[in-house]
């Protein structure tokens, strides 16, 4: 998804002049630039409405979302780096932008959507863990993925999907650990402790029946000793 967002270019910092802007219906941002490795980031304060941003951020690509950003008259393709929320209000507070190059890769993180039921549920009784929730992929900023999907319509009792079983694409790849799980179906845990404590009790009750058969073979043994040491006449 690409989305349109306005900004102006604003020169005074602190609480005070973000009280002022946030007063006048905008937040304090920052739009940070290309930069070579080893260099400081060159940040530009500007100001922008917060409620475009929150839209932005509640797309179905949140933020992934490419943004055409417009400042003086210039306009530049950039994404959201980072955003600061009150805590108790929730309104957005400051946000900023990375300015992105459209032939270079990048890193970012993506949903996992599981589609499907999965056999171990409908017919074995499982419960469906939902492990990790997104991961993160390489690829250019016009091809991230919305989300990536993952089949469970498949999978047994005890059985799990990881990362390196997605189904690979030309358009990205995986940098989250392919070892990464991020669904399994599990017995319910009310089972699982009834399980264990019927294979204890199981496990408890063989060894008193072992016992039990040893004894007779210990006075056995006992009386035929004392049948040997007895006199004869």
């Amino acid at each position: 998804m690409d989305a349109t967002l306005d900004a102006k270019k604003r020169d005074g910092r602190g609480k005070n002049e973000a009280r002022r802007l946030r007063a006048g219906g905008r937040i304090p941002a920052v739009v940070y630039g290309a930069r070579k490795e080893g260099q400081a980031p060159n940040g530009v304060p500007v100001a922008v409405d917060p409620k475009e941003v929150l839209r932005i951020l509640h797309s179905e690509s949140g933020a992934n979302t490419l943004i055409n950003l417009k400042l003086e008259g210039g306009e530049s393709r950039v994404m959201v780096r980072d955003y600061q929320l009150d805590p108790v209000t929730h309104q957005l507070l400051h946000a900023d932008f990375y300015q992105l190059a459209m032939d270079k890769a990048i890193t970012v993180s993506v949903p996992i959507v599981v589609k499907g039921e999965p056999v171990g549920v409908k017919q074995q009784g499982g419960l469906l863990d939902f492990v990790t929730r997104e991961i993160q992929v390489q690829c250019l900023p016009t091809d991230i993925p919305e989300h990536i999907d993952v089949d469970v319509t498949e999978l047994a009792l005890h059985q799990s999907v990881r990362v390196k079983d997605l189904a690979t694409s030309p358009k990205w790849k995986t940098v989250t650990d392919g070892e990464t799980m991020l669904v399994h179906v599990v017995m319910p845990k009310a089972e699982e402790s009834a399980a264990t404590t019927e294979a204890a009790a199981a496990e408890g009750a063989a060894v008193p029946a072992a016992a039990a058969g040893a004894e007779p073979e210990v006075i056995k043994k006992g009386k035929g000793e004392k049948e040997e040491e007895a006199p004869k006449k």
